[in-house]
C-alpha cells in the first residue's frame, strides 16, 4: 500500500514539477561524482589488469649506475630469463633537423612480458611483434617520424652512428600509461650503444635489469638480491610497479575528487532549498490527511518511499550522465594517460547511490521530520508553520554527513580535514562578504526611479535568500575564473619575469677533451656560454650521521634527494642569479662548501655541518661555509653545491653550458649536433611549450568538471528563487493592488536579479585573484599584476547570465492577476 501510493505521489510530483529541482540537484551531484569516479576506476584496472606488462617483466631492478653483473649471472643460474633495457635522453638528426629524444636500447629478448607494437609506416595498421628492434636499425614514435620528417628506412643520425628506422613504434609494454612523456621515443638495439658514442661520463642513463621466470624460482632469487642491492638501486614487483605513475594519477584523481566536491556541497544546498520549499508548499495536504487519520509515521514512511525512489532515479540518470561524461575526461586528460584503457566497472555507480543518499536524507530529512509533525489545526488556522525543533540537529547530521563524504573523495584523513576546515572557512567568507554587500547595496537606493529604488529595497529586504543566491553562483564562477583567467595571469606573470636574453638552450654530456673545441665552435657562432664544470656524487653523511631515505619518511622529495647523484660543481666567484642567505663566501681555497638554501631546509644542513660525499668511489668532505638563495627562472646553469677550486678538481668531470639562441638561428643547434654528435642539446622553449600543454590537459580537465559545479551553482540560484516565489507572489500583488504597474514591478525584479549576478561576479572575480596572487607570491615566487578588467567582465558577465536566468524564472509572477495572488495568499 505505502509503495504503490508512494509510487504515484512521485510520478505526480515529478509531472507538476514539485520535485524537480530536487531531481536536478541530485542528478548534477551524482554526474559530476561518476565521472570522476568512471575516469579513476579505469586507469585503476589498466594498472592493475598490465602490472607485468608495464614492468615488462615480473621483476625489475632500477639503477642510476650500471648494475652489477653477478644480479643477472645468479638470475640465471636459478633458471630465470633476463635481459637489460637503458634509457637516457639525447640528440638526433634528419633532414637537417635536430630533435631532444628519449632514447630506450633494449637487448635481445625485451620484453620478457607483454608484447611491443610496431607499424610498416605512420597511420598504418600496427601489429604485435616478438622482439624490439635488430642490430643496426632503430624504430621511432610517430611523433618523431612528423617532426623530422623521416620515411620508412631513411637514415637517423644517433650519435656516432646512422641507423634506418626500420618501423613505426606504437606500444611499449613497460610504457603503457606514458604520463608527462615530455620528448618522443626511439627504440634502438643494445648491441648499437657502445658505437654510438653516446654513454660517456655524465650521460644521464636509468638501467633496468628485467627478470622473468617461474614464481619459486623468482621469490628465492628476490630474497638473495635485496640485501645485496646499493644506493640507488630499487627492486620492482608488481605490486609497486611504476610508483611515479601511480603517485601522479592519484594526485590528479584526488584533486579532481575534491573539486567535484564543490558540486557535491552547492548540491546539497539546493537540495536543502528544494526540499524546504516542497515541505512548505505539501503542508496544507498532510494536514488534510492528519485529519482524516494518517499517523506521523506513516506520513513519514510515504514521503521517505517516495524520496528513495526519487535518489533511485537521480542515481541512475546521473550515472548514466557522468559515464558520457567521463569520456570527455578521458579526452581532456589524452596526453597524460596513453594506450588502451579497460571499460570501467559498476564501483563508480555505488558512489553515485552513496552521494544521492547522502544529499537527499542529510539535507531533505529535516524538512520531511517538520512534514510529518504538521499539525491537524492548520487546515483551520493556515497561520500556523511547521514546528522546527530538530531542524537544526538534522541539518547538522547531513553536514557530518557531507564531512565524512569530504574526506573519504580526499583519501588522507589530514588531508580531508583540511578540506573540511577549507570549504567551510570559504563559505563562511563568501557569506560574510555577500552579507556585507546586500547591505550596502541596499543603501544604495539614492534618487533613482521606482524600479531602482525598490529593486535594491528587495535585495536588502529578503538580505538572507539574496545572499545565498551569491555565494552558491559566486563559488561556482570563482573556481573557473581561478582555473581560466588567473591560470593565464600567472603565465604571463612568469614569462614577463624571464629576460629577453635568458638562455633557452641547454648543453649536457660534453667531455673534458671537447671543451676547448666546443669553446671555439660557440665563440665562432656568436654565442656567449660558460662551460662549467659538473661532478656527480652521492652524499654519505651529514655529521656523523648516515644519510638514507628512512631518515625522511614523510618527505618523498627528500627521499628521491638522497637516493639520487647530486651534481657538484666548484666556482671562484659567487655566480650571477646567486644571493648568499647565510654565512659567508669562499675565503679562499679550502675543504669547504656551499649548498643552496632549498636543499639544506629540505634535508636539515645548517652552516658549520660536515658533508662526506662519494665522488667516483673517493670520499670527499667538506663542512658548510654558507647557503644560498637561487634564481631558477634565469635558466642560468645552477648547482645544488658549490665547492672553492682544488677541492674536486682531481674527480671526473663533465660539462654543461647554457645560452640563448635567437629564433631565427634555430638551425644552429642542429649544426651544433652535427659537429659533435654526443652532445644532448635542450630546447628549453620547447620543453615548456610541452609543460603547458600537459598542464593545460589537466586544467581542461578540472574545468569540465568544474562545469558541473557551476550548473550546481545555477541550481542554487534557481532554487533560491523558487523558494521566494510564494511570498514574491504576495508582495507583487499588494503592490499591483497599491497602484504599482506592471513595467514598474518588472524593473524592480530585473534591477534585484542583476545586482544579485553583478555582487556574485565581483566577489567571484575578486576571491579568484586574491587565491591567484596568493599562489604566485607564497608558490611560484611571482608578482603578477592586478587587473580591474577581470573583476569589472566577470561581474558584468554574470549580471547578465543570473538577470536572463531568473527573469525566465520569475516573470510569470507578474501575469498572475493581482486578486487571485491575494485570495492564494490569504
Amino acid at each position: 500500500m505505502n509503495l504503490t501510493l508512494a509510487w504515484r505521489m512521485l510520478r505526480r510530483e515529478l509531472r507538476g514539477g514539485e520535485l524537480r529541482l530536487l531531481f536536478a540537484a541530485l542528478t548534477i551531484a551524482v554526474a559530476a561524482v561518476s565521472a570522476v569516479g568512471f575516469l579513476a576506476d579505469r586507469v585503476g584496472r589498466g594498472l592493475e589488469g598490465e602490472a607485468r606488462q608495464m614492468l615488462g617483466a615480473d621483476l625489475v631492478v632500477a639503477a642510476d649506475q650500471p648494475l652489477p653483473a653477478e644480479l643477472a649471472a645468479e638470475a640465471g643460474r636459478r633458471g630465470l630469463r633476463t635481459t637489460q633495457t637503458l634509457v637516457f635522453p639525447s640528440m638526433v638528426f634528419a633532414n637537417g633537423r635536430a630533435q631532444l629524444v628519449e632514447i630506450k636500447a633494449v637487448g635481445a629478448g625485451y620484453p620478457l612480458r607483454g608484447r611491443l607494437h610496431s607499424a610498416a609506416a605512420p597511420g598504418q595498421p600496427d601489429l604485435t611483434v616478438d622482439g624490439g628492434p635488430q642490430p643496426k636499425t632503430a624504430w621511432a614514435d610517430e611523433r618523431l617520424f612528423g617532426l623530422l620528417a623521416l620515411e620508412p628506412g631513411a637514415p637517423l643520425g644517433i650519435g656516432q652512428l646512422q641507423l634506418p628506422v626500420s618501423a613505426v613504434l606504437t606500444r611499449e609494454p613497460d610504457r603503457s600509461f606514458n604520463v608527462f612523456a615530455m620528448q618522443p621515443r626511439l627504440l634502438m638495439h643494445l648491441d648499437d650503444i657502445a658505437g654510438s658514442g653516446l654513454i660517456q661520463f655524465g650521460a644521464r642513463v636509468r638501467y633496468r635489469l628485467l627478470v622473468a621466470g617461474e614464481a619459486a624460482a623468482l621469490a628465492q632469487w628476490r630474497a638473495w638480491a635485496e640485501p645485496r642491492l646499493g644506493r640507488g638501486q630499487r627492486l620492482e614487483g608488481i605490486e609497486n610497479a611504476r610508483p611515479e605513475i601511480r603517485n601522479a594519477l592519484d594526485k590528479a584523481q584526488r584533486f579532481l575528487g575534491l573539486a567535484t566536491l564543490l558540486t557535491v556541497i552547492l548540491s546539497a544546498i539546493a537540495v536543502a532549498l528544494a526540499a524546504r520549499r516542497y515541505m512548505q508548499r505539501h503542508l496544507d495536504a498532510c494536514a488534510v490527511l492528519r485529519c482524516l487519520g494518517m499517523t506521523q509515521g506513516r506520513l513519514l514512511r510515504l514521503h521517505a518511499l517516495s524520496f528513495v525512489g526519487l535518489a533511485a532515479l537521480a542515481a541512475a540518470l546521473g550515472a548514466g550522465l557522468g559515464f558520457a561524461a567521463h569520456f570527455a575526461l578521458v579526452s581532456a586528460m589524452a596526453g597524460l594517460i596513453a594506450g588502451e584503457l579497460p571499460l570501467p566497472g559498476a564501483g563508480p555507480l555505488g558512489e553515485g547511490a552513496l552521494v544521492a543518499g547522502v544529499l537527499l536524507f542529510g539535507f531533505a530529512l529535516p524538512p520531511l521530520l517538520q512534514l510529518a509533525r504538521v499539525p491537524t489545526l492548520r487546515v483551520l488556522r493556515r497561520e500556523l508553520g511547521p514546528p522546527a525543533p530538530l531542524a537544526v540537529l538534522g541539518y547538522a547530521f547531513g553536514f557530518a554527513l557531507l564531512a565524512m563524504l569530504i574526506v573519504r573523495a580526499a583519501g588522507d584523513l589530514r588531508l580531508g580535514l583540511f578540506a573540511v576546515a577549507g570549504f567551510s572557512g570559504a563559505l563562511a567568507l563568501f557569506w560574510g562578504l555577500a552579507w556585507s554587500a546586500v547591505r550596502i547595496a541596499g543603501r544604495l537606493r539614492g534618487g533613482a526611479g521606482f524600479g531602482w529604488r525598490q529593486g535594491l529595497a528587495t535585495l536588502a529586504r529578503h538580505g538572507a535568500a539574496n545572499t545565498l543566491k551569491i555565494v552558491a553562483l559566486g563559488i561556482g564562477l570563482m573556481a573557473l575564473l581561478l582555473l581560466g583567467v588567473t591560470r593565464l595571469e600567472l603565465v604571463d606573470a612568469w614569462q614577463k619575469s624571464l629576460p629577453a636574453d635568458a638562455p633557452n638552450r641547454f648543453v649536457i654530456n660534453i667531455q673534458p677533451e671537447q671543451r676547448q673545441a666546443l669553446a671555439d665552435w660557440l665563440a665562432g657562432q656568436g654565442i656567449a656560454a660558460e662551460l662549467a664544470p659538473m661532478v656527480r656524487a652521492r652524499l654519505l653523511r651529514i655529521n656523523e650521521r648516515p644519510v638514507s631515505a628512512a631518515d625522511f619518511p614523510d618527505d618523498e622529495r627528500a627521499q628521491r634527494l638522497v637516493e639520487r647523484e647530486f651534481n657538484l660543481s666548484w666556482r671562484r666567484e659567487l655566480p650571477a642569479g646567486n644571493e648568499i642567505a647565510g654565512g659567508r663566501w669562499f675565503a679562499g681555497p679550502g675543504q669547504e662548501a656551499s649548498v643552496e638554501a632549498g636543499l639544506a631546509k629540505t634535508l636539515g644542513i645548517g652552516l658549520g655541518d660536515r658533508l662526506l660525499f662519494s665522488v667516483a668511489g673517493v670520499e670527499k668532505s667538506v663542512a658548510v661555509t654558507s647557503l644560498r638563495r637561487l634564481d631558477w627562472d634565469s635558466m642560468r646553469v645552477n648547482f645544488f653545491v658549490l665547492t672553492p677550486p682544488g677541492v674536486l678538481d682531481d674527480a671526473p668531470a663533465s660539462y654543461i653550458t647554457s645560452f640563448h639562441l635567437p629564433a631565427e638561428r634555430r638551425q644552429a643547434a642542429a649544426q651544433l649536433v652535427e659537429a659533435f654528435p654526443n652532445l644532448t642539446v635542450i630546447d628549453i622553449d620547447a620543453v615548456l611549450a610541452q609543460i603547458q600543454g600537459v598542464v593545460g590537459q589537466v586544467v581542461g580537465a578540472v574545468q569540465l568538471v568544474f562545469l558541473f559545479t557551476l550548473a550546481a551553482g545555477a541550481v542554487v540560484l534557481y532554487a533560491a528563487f523558487l523558494s521566494a516565489i510564494d511570498e514574491r507572489r504576495f508582495e507583487l500583488a499588494v503592490m499591483r493592488a497599491l497602484g504599482a504597474r506592471r513595467e514598474q514591478l518588472r524593473g524592480a525584479l530585473l534591477v534585484e536579479l542583476a545586482a544579485v549576478g553583478g555582487l556574485a561576479g565581483l566577489i567571484a572575480a575578486l576571491g579568484a585573484a586574491a587565491v591567484g596572487q596568493l599562489l604566485a607570491r607564497q608558490v611560484f615566487e611571482l608578482a603578477p599584476e592586478f587587473s580591474l578588467a577581470s573583476p569589472l567582465l566577470a561581474a558584468l558577465g554574470c549580471a547578465l547570465a543570473t538577470t536572463l536566468a531568473g527573469w525566465l524564472g520569475m516573470r510569470r509572477l507578474l501575469a498572475v492577476p493581482p486578486l487571485a495572488a491575494l485570495r492564494q495568499g490569504a
